[in-house]
């Protein structure tokens, strides 16, 4: 049974609260992502996507060089750890609506970034509960 570690991005991007978005726009480009955890120092205090930057901003003619990313993140993290099988990381997603979780280790680091493109590339047996555990609790 996989683990989120062997499908998750080790190598995670952030950028502080403190950024504007046009700094958050620019890392986003220049790694090749959609999304950055937001740091207030080494704490991890929220999510920015390219989604928000576009709908809490630009939408509303909100300069994105004056424009703190603070003001445009999703002011809540979903963590998982490392060693979530894959198919509870996918129900989290599910059951919280997002599409990507911060993955942490046992010592509450961040160690990695879980998409939910990362799962659906897996075969669909990867993605189901263990039989045991659906008969035993009515999860599938």
């Amino acid at each position: 049974m996989k683990q989120v570690k062997d499908v998750m991005t080790r190598e995670v991007f952030t950028i502080d609260a403190a950024d504007t978005l046009a700094e958050a726009a620019e890392r986003m480009r220049q790694y090749e992502v959609g999304a950055l955890p937001v740091r207030d120092g080494t704490r991890v205090i929220g999510m920015v996507t390219d989604r928000d930057i576009v709908t809490r901003a630009v939408a509303f003619d909100k300069i994105p060089s004056k424009t703190r990313v603070a003001e445009a993140m999703t002011p809540s993290v979903v963590r998982c750890f490392e060693d979530l099988p894959v198919w509870r990381a996918l129900r989290m997603m599910e059951d919280q609506t997002v599409r990507r979780l911060v993955v942490i280790n046992r010592d509450q680091q961040v160690v990695g970034l879980v998409s939910y493109d990362d799962l659906a590339v897996l075969p669909p047996e990867e993605l189901e509960a263990p039989a045991e555990l659906a008969a035993a609790s009515g999860v599938s």
